[in-house]
């Protein structure tokens, strides 16, 4: 069998011109290594002795990172059925796809639906494609176990492309998203993602697709197995394909040593800090990316808490995400660097900035894509 090689108060309003580059804010701030069995089977997991992203390994095979079974996070939000409980063809999805303007920064529309009397927060998460972390944040009012029939939940379903060339994917872990770029096509797609967790970072960078497979094998590495026998579990060395794996029915291998995009067996944990570093996708999302997805298509990740851009009528937005836990920042530090990326949007261009809804959207961080034009502004016009 052949082995996979994967090489405050700011009640300012503000006229801001890059010329300056400067935001005068009221508030002051300015500024494993396992041999890799055949194609279709994948050895998944570091183990301990292993070297981490970025360090020289001992052998050039693929070994993608170790999946968690069971982290305090999956379990809250992994409590639904399993892909194998549930016909994939009774999952109504909405896909994200919205059409590519020259100098449009700003994507899709906010929706809101009613919650019926059986639904949770992520059977809408799940209908409406959006991350755990998504709908609980647009809804932090809402009960996530039981939002109450007739209860309004608001779809956090507008976003702001991230700064990335437009081509092949990019994935922001600071929202947890994904962007799709067909080639050939003035459009771009976007589904939500799980990523590495604190002590399992996903890596950031440039890298390309190397490997499809389908129905792939999965190999728990031996932290995992010795974790599960500390619980009184015995651990297959090797889980086939099916119902049990967590990889899913799909991977696609990426030209990070030991990293993959793949699916899941527990499609209600999607949109979290949950993975060993991998990137997870919902099972529909994935099986459709893999019938578009090439091999050498580019891959970028990023990692951008704070975007800012146009919208199609000429008005500037924001959008802010909380921080990653080993994110030493201040709000100091966080408000520099949303005005640092609105002068790099502004370009020449001088625009009427309102300081307060800048500040408020850096302080939230709750994803929502809020406009930072003053009333005032003048449009701008299109490039």
């Amino acid at each position: 069998m052949r082995a996979v090689r994967v090489v405050g108060g700011c009640a300012l309003s503000l006229l801001v011109s890059t010329a300056t580059a400067v935001l005068l804010l009221q508030s002051g701030v300015a500024g494993a290594a396992e041999r890799a069995p055949g194609v279709g089977e994948v050895r998944a997991g570091e183990t301990a002795d292993s070297p981490r992203a970025g360090e020289e390994a001992e052998t050039d095979t693929f070994v993608p990172p170790q999946e968690p079974l069971e982290t305090e996070a999956i379990d809250e939000a992994e409590a639904g059925p399993t892909a194998s409980e549930l016909n994939p063809e009774e999952w109504p999805r909405q896909r994200h796809r919205f059409a590519l303007e020259s100098g449009i920064d700003v994507v899709g529309e906010e929706q809101t639906t009613t919650a019926q009397e059986e639904d949770t927060l992520l059977d809408i998460a799940m209908r409406y494609a959006v991350g755990y972390e998504e709908i609980r944040r647009a809804n932090p009012e809402v009960d996530t176990w039981m939002p109450g029939d007739g209860t309004e939940v608001r779809i956090p379903s507008r976003y702001i492309l991230p700064d990335a060339p437009r081509e092949g994917i990019v994935v922001n872990l600071a929202e947890m998203r994904l962007y799709y770029f067909p080639a050939g096509e003035a459009v771009v797609e976007t589904f939500p993602v799980s990523i590495g967790r604190l002590d399992w970072s996903t890596p950031l960078g440039e890298t390309r697709v190397t490997e499809m497979l389908e129905d792939p094998a999965w190999y728990p590495p031996r932290s995992i197995r010795e974790q599960a026998a500390e619980r009184g579990e015995e651990m297959p060395v090797k889980i086939p394909p099916g119902p049990d794996n967590p990889l899913g029915r799909h991977a696609i291998l990426l030209d990070i040593r030991g990293y993959l995009l793949h699916g899941t067996n527990r499609p209600w944990g999607i949109g979290m800090r949950a993975t060993h570093g991998c990137i997870r996708l919902h099972p529909r999302d994935i099986e459709y990316l893999f019938g578009e997805i090439t091999r050498g298509m580019p891959v970028k990740i990023v990692n951008q808490p704070v975007k800012a851009g146009w919208s199609a009528e000429g008005f500037l937005y924001v959008q802010a995400f909380p921080l990653f836990e080993e994110e030493e920042k201040s709000e100091r530090d966080v408000l520099s660097m949303a005005v640092n990326r609105i002068a790099q949007v502004l370009g020449g261009y001088s625009h009427r900035v309102d300081g307060r809804e800048l500040r408020t959207a850096v302080e939230r961080r709750d994803g929502e894509v809020v406009r930072i034009s003053r009333a005032d502004a003048e449009a701008r016009e299109r490039r």
